[in-house]
């Protein structure tokens, strides 16, 4: 068996271990050809499960696996936020980066605000890394990958995926298509605002968030953009939703939440978003903590080594 056979990579986290840093950069390396290919915005096919944050918590996503079905047996779009806040991130991120390179038509890897260097040296991944790896390489091998993730996916020309939201200076698709995602996720402008914004039931068109990045949006703005693109639903994650989705703006808006008791203390439900054939139909399945989530991490880490942070 050759030392860089992908495949064999995934019995290695099912057990609780890691790869080693020279695998995982041949890891990065041949997903970044992968992905360099692709758009900024991918154009996805139904049927096709959408997920919300994972944040590091590896045990739930074997969770949704079970709940959702298999790759290659099925099909997902994860919108991002796969590290940060929970106590393995690395395996979660390794996990899926296998399942892209091994399965490319299957998944989508989109980008979240947590898909970042400033971020994840603030809120656990940077420290996780150090821990498991010895070294800050592998976290450089990941956040320079990182910048080739693409923004957004366009499900049957009908759903968008998104990972936090709009901005007032989008107003198509076509303008997403045109973001240069090759850098580090900037700190205004159209790019933050796509990792940045939250849906809000307000008055207003816009509204500076108080996240202190992107902005808040409204029905209107929703509507508006869901018309000029020919769109039936935005879905999103970004936000902790203790029922695991939730609805906004006449159902124009989804937000689809993957973690669940996140940050090992909230309590809440995660959920899966089926979209059928065609995206005619939209269904949920939603499932609960693994014992892991539940009482926090492994092999003697703590919870309370957590970052408090906004939810």
């Amino acid at each position: 068996m050759s030392t860089y056979d992908i495949a064999s990579y995934i019995p290695i986290l099912l057990r609780g271990d890691i790869i080693t840093t020279p695998q995982l950069l041949h890891l990065c390396q041949s997903l970044k050809s992968l992905l360099i290919e692709e758009c900024s915005v991918v154009t996805v096919q139904s049927p096709v499960n959408v997920c919300g944050d994972l944040h590091g918590q590896f045990w739930d996503l074997l969770s949704l696996f079970e709940t959702g079905g298999n790759v290659p047996d099925k099909s997902y779009v994860f919108m991002g936020d796969y590290v940060d806040r929970g106590h393995n991130s690395v395996e979660t991120l390794l996990m899926l980066m296998c399942l892209k390179v091994m399965h490319p038509d299957r998944v989508t890897l989109l980008r979240g605000n947590h898909e970042s260097r400033q971020i994840t040296q603030v809120y656990g991944f940077y420290d996780e890394c150090l821990r498991k790896f010895g070294n800050g390489n592998a976290w450089s091998y990941c956040v320079d990958l990182f910048d080739y993730f693409s923004v957004a996916a366009l499900i049957d020309g009908r759903v968008l995926c998104v990972h936090g939201g709009l901005s007032p200076e989008i107003r198509t698709i076509d303008q997403m298509r045109s973001i240069d995602r090759q850098q580090e996720i900037p700190h205004e402008g159209a790019f933050c605002d796509l990792m940045w914004s939250d849906p809000e039931e307000i008055a207003e068109a816009w509204q500076i968030s108080p996240r202190g990045a992107g902005y808040l949006f409204g029905d209107r703005v929703t509507s508006e953009f869901n018309n000029v693109n020919g769109l039936d639903l935005i879905a999103r994650a970004h936000q902790l939703v203790m029922e695991g989705r939730k609805y906004m703006f006449n159902e124009r808006l989804v937000t689809v939440w993957s973690a669940p008791n996140y940050c090992y203390r909230c309590g809440n439900v995660a959920s899966v978003m089926e979209v059928g054939d065609g995206g005619e139909r939209m269904e949920f399945k939603y499932f609960s903590e693994t014992e892991n989530s539940v009482h926090g991490g492994r092999k003697g880490e703590e919870r309370n080594g957590l970052v408090p942070y906004f939810l």
